[in-house]
């Protein structure tokens, strides 16, 4: 707080020197660390590309050594003196000896004949010996003319080790033959190891004393022939030390076994001119802290190069910001003066910027406005004030009536008659009247917050509640608002009950809940199940004593206009009686028919015996069945068809039912003399069959409930005709659980059309 006081009271001339400074701070240190970052990249590239020269000078040096003895071995192979019969075991020895002594390296020379036995040799050494299961001998005769390093078997014995050390080889071997090239022998030759270090320590060693470097040399299976102590004879991974990209020497940084890590260098022998090489790879190894020292140096050199430089940058850059900002404080001095009501106006600033000169002439406008506003503004805040003081009596009674208003909804909705239950969006409870802790066994404080499925919903609906809230989130007008609906719900105790349940969408777009009123209706579903089971106990109870009543009138009456029933020679007025007497016990008969398929459909057991089969014989069947029906009503009866005859799957009895009910119906209403059509169309998988009548039509307030049970119109010519006002709830019920569909057209004073549409098996 104290460094945000100080910082507030300084002047422009502070902050652009803290800027300059601040700025040459930031940019020194950029470009100190650049500069550093690359030179020191540079200078760790060229330590490691350094320590890979180094194992590249060694391993040519090698190459280069093995070179002139491979070739210094093959011209001796072919000498002519060591080839000659004629020439002497002696002779030839000298010669050996002789060729020895030129290069003290070499350990041992011989000459053996074609079976491995010795001839001759370099001090006499094992001459006489059989050499041939040795692998020089067995390799020169095969071709391969260079053997790797190895521990001496045969010589160890007989050359002197005053070091203890065991002596160790490389084998150069080439077959000797006669002027007309038979093979007379071999020509071997055992360089010693020590060769090779006298090679290491010729280029390691003067660099090595001053840089602590280590090196060594692995062979094809990266087995350490040379190195220093404790790693001579150790594999290593020589996958790693092969340089990427065809080239001769690479470098990285690698952890050892020792825990620390190294800068290594290496390079992998390629051999020299015809020396085809031994595979031998070299490898530079150096501790990277000590490898890295010199890039350190530099970076901290840099560091306090870069220091150097920003403080003197920010010196400058704080004397050139009190410069720039001189003018500004004096203007800033004018106007303080101003303020304190001192001056009348900014006074004249004498400098060459230009903004200060157009910022005081500014300044000096702005002053004369803002004093001519002073007095308009004091006169508008007494107003304003007033204005204040009116608004919050305004809001003040508003809330008053707001708080009353609300006071009274929740005084209704506490002595409602229905339970009250409201849940926000994600389906927790915000409000629980009294009825609904009386109706559920929850209290308010006990429901409140909770989850609505967790308190009245049973486990089996939990899934269908998610739904209807994910399909409210989705569509944000679901079908189930401000509908009736009847639901299962279930109190604290477990018992599951009916109700009847409004719900509706309560709030504003920010604040919305659903507000649910839930209504007991258990004592009206049992008065239901009690109705509906005593009207199947009389309906049944009615069916056979009318069953037997219908057959003995239809014997007495003439039921099929073709011939004349048993009641033919009664008067006319009995025979009257006994025709009013059919016709009624035929509508009760239909009336307890119709009444106990309702029952079915309520129960859920009405059968079904799905058949694939034509629809043409069944419309031909179901017109024949009621043409005596139709007759009555001098109606005639036409089937019309596209052609087909499609064949979906079907309930015989069923179909004719929905047919007998349909056509029964258009008959009713046609005029005398009228025809009613039955047309069959086969259209999209679907098959179309449509009952055609040229009656008065449907009344229009009729329409909307036609398919309710019970409903008639209620015109005059439709109750005339008589009816239960059940056939065509029935025929939608058995149309629905065929998969199928019914709908109807009509036009007053033109007639009606139902439909039946059945869709076609796949």
């Amino acid at each position: 707080m104290n460094l945000k006081n100080a910082l507030s009271n300084r002047s422009i001339g502070v902050y652009l020197a803290l800027v300059f400074s601040l700025m040459t701070i930031v940019l020194t240190v950029i470009l100190v660390e650049v500069i550093g970052i690359t030179a020191t990249r540079q200078i760790k590239n060229n330590i490691g590309n350094g320590l890979a020269e180094l194992a590249v000078q060694t391993s040519d040096k090698l190459d280069r050594g093995m070179h002139e003895r491979y070739r210094e071995v093959r011209l001796m192979s072919i000498r002519k003196d060591l080839a000659s019969p004629e020439v002497s075991i002696d002779d030839k020895r000298d010669v050996l000896d002789e060729r020895q002594q030129t290069y003290g390296f070499y350990a041992w020379i011989g000459l053996t004949d074609p079976d491995g036995k010795v001839l001759a040799a370099t001090q006499k050494m094992l001459e006489g010996a059989n050499v041939s299961q040795r692998p020089w001998f067995r390799n020169a005769l095969a071709g391969n003319y260079l053997g790797d390093v190895h521990e001496a078997v045969l010589l160890a014995k007989l050359l002197p080790n005053p070091t203890n050390e065991p002596k160790r080889f490389v084998d150069v071997a080439f077959p000797y033959r006669d002027t007309s090239g038979k093979l007379l022998g071999v020509l071997g030759v055992h360089l010693s190891w020590q060769w090779a270090r006298d090679v290491e320590r010729s280029i390691i060693d003067p660099i090595a004393a001053r840089r602590n470097i280590e090196s060594m040399i692995l062979d094809r299976a990266g087995t350490v022939l040379l190195g220093p102590a404790g790693m001579q004879g150790k594999t290593l991974d020589i996958k790693r030390y092969r340089p990427a990209d065809d080239k001769q020497n690479a470098f990285h940084i690698e952890q050892w076994e020792d825990g620390r890590q190294y800068l290594v260098g290496y390079s992998a022998s390629k051999g020299y001119d015809d020396y085809p090489g031994l595979g031998w790879t070299v490898v530079v190894r150096q501790n990277i802290d000590e490898a890295y020292a010199p890039a350190k140096r530099l970076q901290r050199q840099v560091l306090w190069s870069g220091i150097v430089l920003a403080l003197l940058f920010s010196i400058l850059g704080w004397l050139v910001a009190g410069r720039i900002a001189k003018p500004l404080g004096e203007l800033a001095a004018s106007a303080q003066q101003v303020q304190m009501r001192q001056a009348d106006g900014i006074a004249r600033i004498d400098t060459d910027y230009l903004e200060v000169r157009r910022l005081s002439g500014s300044l000096n406008a702005l002053v004369a406005d803002l004093l001519q506003k002073e007095s308009a503004l004091r006169d508008l805040n007494q107003t304003l004030e007033r204005r204040v003081e009116q608004r919050t009596q305004e809001l003040a009674q508003a809330l008053t009536e707001v708080r009353t208003s609300e006071k009274r909804i929740k005084t209704i909705i506490e002595t409602a008659q229905d339970a009250f239950i409201g849940v926000d969006l994600h389906g927790k409870v915000t409000d629980w009247n009294g009825r609904a802790e009386q109706m559920f066994g929850w209290s308010a404080s006990e429901a409140i917050g909770r989850r609505l499925d967790e308190l009245i919903i049973p486990q089996r609906f939990h899934d269908r509640y998610s739904g209807a809230l994910a399909e409210f989130h989705r569509s944000g007008a679901p079908d189930y608002l401000n509908q009736r609906l009847e639901r299962i719900v279930v109190n604290r105790a477990g018992a599951e009950f009916p109700v009847e349940a409004t719900i509706g969408l309560a709030g504003t777009a920010d604040t919305y809940f659903f507000s649910a009123f839930l209504h007991d209706i258990s004592e009206r579903k049992k008065i239901e199940r009690m109705k509906n089971e005593f009207v199947s106990t009389v309906s049944h109870e009615l069916r056979t004593p009318l069953t037997s009543i219908r057959a003995s009138l239809s014997m007495l009456v003439d039921d099929t206009g073709d011939t004349e029933g048993m009641g033919a020679d009664l008067p006319p007025d009995v025979k009257g009686l006994l025709n009013i007497s059919y016709q009624s016990c035929e509508r009760l008969v239909r009336l307890v028919n119709d009444v106990l398929d309702v029952q079915k459909i309520e129960a859920g057991s009405m059968e079904y015996r799905m058949l694939r089969q034509p629809l043409l014989p069944l419309l031909r069947e179901s017109m024949e069945a009621i043409d005596s029906y139709a007759r009555q009503y001098r109606v005639r009866l036409d089937l019309e068809s596209d052609g087909s005859d499609p064949e979906p799957a079907v309930d015989r009895d069923r179909m004719i039912q929905v047919l007998h009910n349909l056509l029964s119906n258009a008959i009713k209403f046609s005029p005398p003399e009228a025809t009613v059509t039955v047309r069959l169309l086969t259209r999209d998988k679907e098959a179309k069959i449509s009952v055609i009548d040229h009656g008065s039509g449907i009344p229009e307030q009729f329409r909307e409930r036609i398919f309710q049970r019970f409903a008639q119109a209620d015109a005059t010519d439709s109750r005339r005709k008589g009816g239960t006002g059940l056939g065509l709830s029935i025929c939608k019920s058995i149309v629905e659980e065929h998969g199928g569909r019914i709908s109807f057209e009509s036009e007053a004073g033109q007639g009606t059309v139902f439909h039946v549409d059945l869709p076609l098996a796949g």
